[in-house]
C-alpha cells in the first residue's frame, strides 16, 4: 500500500557489480486451461451485495470495537490484543478497495460511498488511490513491465530490498498524515507541488517510476470529493490531539493500528507474486504462474490474505470473479483440468515457505 525506493534489477546489479540473472524461459498461454477456467466460471460473475455489504460491515464493527477497546483499556496486555484484533479487521475492511478497483459499481450501489465513509477516509486510504492503478497492473502488456504500478522483480534484487520495503509501510501512516493534513491544502494553492502530490503521492503503488496521470470527468470529481474529505479528517484528527481532546495515547494506539494493518498488507503483497519477471511482457499464463495461490486446507490465509487474496493466481486469470466466487472457481478449475496443467503449479502450502524462497532468491549469486 506504499511506495518504496528500491532499485530495479538493472540498477541494482550496477550498484553491486553483479551480473544480471539469465532471462527466464519464455511461457507461451496454455489455452486449454485459459478456456477451461472462462467456461466453468461462467455463473460466478454477478456479486452478491448481501455479502459484500454484511462483510464489510462485520469487519468495520469488529476493528473499530476492537481500537476504543485498545485506547481505552488500561492492562496493556489487554490493549495489544484489542490491537492485534483491531489490526486484522480493519485490514481485512481495507482489503475490499481491491473489490472496488474490479466490480461495476452498479451492481453494488453504494458501496464505494459506504467503503469510503467506513474505511477509506478513517484510514487515510481513500479508493482514488487504487481506483484506476490497480487495472493497469491487469493490463496484458503492462504487467511486470515497468509500466506496471504494482510490480518490482524483487526476487532479482539485492537482500536489503525486503526487509526496506516492510519499513516503508511501517511510516505509512505518518506519510498519509503529512500528505493529507500538510501536503494536499498547500497542493491547491501550488500547482508544481500539486503536480507532484497527483503524480507521486496519491496511488497505492510499489513501482518508484510510476508516474500517475491527472484524472478526468466524474473521475477528477470524485478524487477531489475525497480528497477534500480526507484532509480535513486529518487536520481533524491533528488538530484534536494538538488541543488536547483525544489523547497522544489514543492516537499513538490509532496510528499503530494503522502501521500495522499497512505492514500486514506489505507482507501479504511479497508473496502475492513470485516476482522473478525482468521487465519482458509475460503472457497470460506466464503472469498466472508468476502468482499465487494459498487455497485450503491451509487456514491462516483466511488473515493475512482475506477478501480472496488467497486466490491472486486465480484472480489474474479471471479478474472479473467477485472474492465470494473464487473459492467455488478454485475448487471447479482443479478438479477438472489434468495433473500435467499449469493450474496446479501457482498452488502453495503458506507464507513461510513463500517468505523463504522469496529470500532465497535475494541471496543467490546473479
Amino acid at each position: 500500500m506504499t511506495s518504496t525506493t528500491a532499485l530495479r534489477p538493472s540498477a541494482a546489479s550496477a550498484v553491486g557489480g553483479a551480473a544480471p540473472r539469465a532471462r527466464a524461459e519464455r511461457v507461451v498461454d496454455d489455452k486449454t486451461m485459459l478456456r477451461t477456467a472462462a467456461e466453468l466460471t461462467r455463473d460466478l460473475h454477478a456479486p452478491r451485495p448481501a455479502i459484500y455489504w454484511s462483510d464489510l460491515i462485520a469487519s468495520v464493527a469488529v476493528g473499530y470495537g476492537a481500537l476504543a477497546a485498545a485506547m481505552l483499556v488500561r492492562p496493556v496486555g489487554w490493549a495489544i490484543m484489542a490491537g492485534v484484533v483491531a489490526m486484522l479487521a480493519l485490514y481485512r475492511a481495507g482489503s475490499f478497495i481491491h473489490e472496488l478497483s474490479h466490480i461495476k459499481h452498479a451492481a453494488l450501489p453504494g458501496f464505494r460511498s459506504g467503503w469510503n465513509a467506513l474505511v477509506g477516509v478513517p484510514l487515510m486510504v481513500p479508493s482514488f488511490m487504487y481506483e484506476g492503478v490497480h487495472n493497469l497492473h491487469h493490463a496484458k502488456t503492462r504487467y511486470g513491465t515497468v509500466d506496471d504500478p504494482e510490480y518490482l522483480p524483487l526476487a532479482l534484487m539485492k537482500p536489503w530490498t525486503v526487509p526496506l520495503f516492510v519499513l516503508v509501510a511501517a511510516l505509512a501512516p505518518i506519510g498519509l498524515l503529512v500528505r493529507y493534513a500538510v501536503l494536499t491544502p498547500v497542493s491547491f494553492l501550488a500547482p508544481g507541488l500539486r503536480r507532484f502530490v497527483v503524480e507521486r503521492l496519491s496511488a497505492l503503488a510499489i513501482n518508484p517510476q510510476f508516474r500517475r496521470r491527472s484524472p478526468e470527468g466524474e473521475a477528477k470529481a470524485e478524487w477531489m470529493r475525497l480528497e477534500i474529505a480526507t484532509s480535513m479528517w486529518a487536520i481533524t484528527m491533528l488538530t484534536a490531539v494538538a488541543s488536547g481532546v483525544v489523547s497522544f495515547r489514543a492516537f499513538a494506539i490509532f496510528l499503530a493500528v494503522v502501521s500495522g494493518v499497512t505492514v500486514i498488507n506489505q507482507v501479504r503483497t511479497l508473496v502475492a507474486h513470485l516476482w522473478e519477471n525482468e521487465g519482458e511482457a509475460m503472457s497470460v499464463t506466464a503472469q498466472y504462474l508468476d502468482s499465487v495461490n494459498v487455497p485450503p486446507p491451509t487456514l491462516l490465509p483466511a488473515l493475512w490474505a482475506p477478501v480472496g487474496l488467497r486466490y491472486h493466481a486465480l484472480h489474474h486469470l479471471l479478474p472479473g470473479l467477485p472474492y465470494h466466487s473464487l473459492g467455488e472457481a478454485h475448487r471447479r478449475i482443479s478438479g477438472v483440468v489434468d495433473d500435467a496443467s499449469p493450474y496446479h503449479k501457482a498452488s502453495y502450502e503458506g507464507l513461510p515457505g513463500l517468505l523463504g524462497r522469496l529470500m532465497r532468491s535475494t541471496f543467490a549469486p546473479r
